[in-house]
């Protein structure tokens, strides 16, 4: 489960993040509304936790920009303002839950914990396709697929992005914790790994690159 931490209070921003990590969540983080809206721009949430009143933007707006991006993504509202019409705004506006400053953080996880357990299904079918991420699992027509690891992440990527052509440099910093560290030949490298253990054995089409520009899913093929 990948969670975003948005915090301006540099103090319980890691020490939300600390405990997050210690329970076996992948996260993100950031201290203002700028840089919380490129992490929900460039990777997928199970779960974003953002104080209400940021430095730079407002929480009701993230609310809308996180929804219409991801309407699966649970958002978790902190605020100081505890007055109940605070609250009330922002579970009009689609946050799914509001906890109140000063923060307990066994009450914060076992909320989190919670939530996550209530969020939508993250199961992607496509016709005979179906492609379960939390379970990494691929089945294809009943029979199931052996592909692990970076290449069934990036398959799911692309699969939840089917729309649209996807750069190199947007699946590494989507699905790599250390983009930097990486070469994009990491990338041919898992696009290989698919087509040989999946595409070929299947005699299908899940992937086409697109020439100077990166990849999109093709699965089905449009006659």
């Amino acid at each position: 489960m990948r969670i975003l931490v948005i915090e301006d209070d540099n103090s319980l921003n890691k020490t939300i993040v600390d405990n997050l990590n210690q329970f076996g969540y992948q996260t993100d983080f950031s201290e203002n509304f700028k840089d919380g809206e490129y992490y929900i721009g460039i990777r997928r949430y199970d779960l974003v936790l953002s104080s209400w009143n940021l430095p730079d933007g407002e929480g009701a707006d993230l609310i809308n920009i996180i929804k219409q991006k991801s309407p699966r993504t649970a958002v978790v509202i902190l605020s100081s303002k505890t007055d109940k019409q605070n609250e009330i705004k922002a579970l009009k506006t689609g946050a799914d839950d509001f906890i109140k400053k000063p923060v307990d953080l066994d009450i914060l996880l076992a909320r989190v914990e919670a939530r996550l357990r209530m969020g939508g299904t993250n199961v992607i079918k496509i016709d005979d396709l179906v492609i379960d991420p939390d379970e990494e699992k691929i089945t294809y027509k009943g029979q199931d697929i052996e592909l692990k690891g970076k290449p069934f992440e990036v398959l799911t990527h692309l699969a939840r992005h089917s729309d649209q052509i996807v750069s190199k440099e947007q699946l590494l910093d989507a699905i790599w914790e250390e983009p930097e560290l990486v070469t994009p030949n990491v990338i041919e490298v898992a696009i290989n790994q698919i087509r040989q253990k999946m595409d070929k054995p299947l005699n299908i089409s899940t992937i086409e690159t697109v020439r100077r520009r990166g990849y999109r899913f093709c699965f089905p093929k449009k006659s």
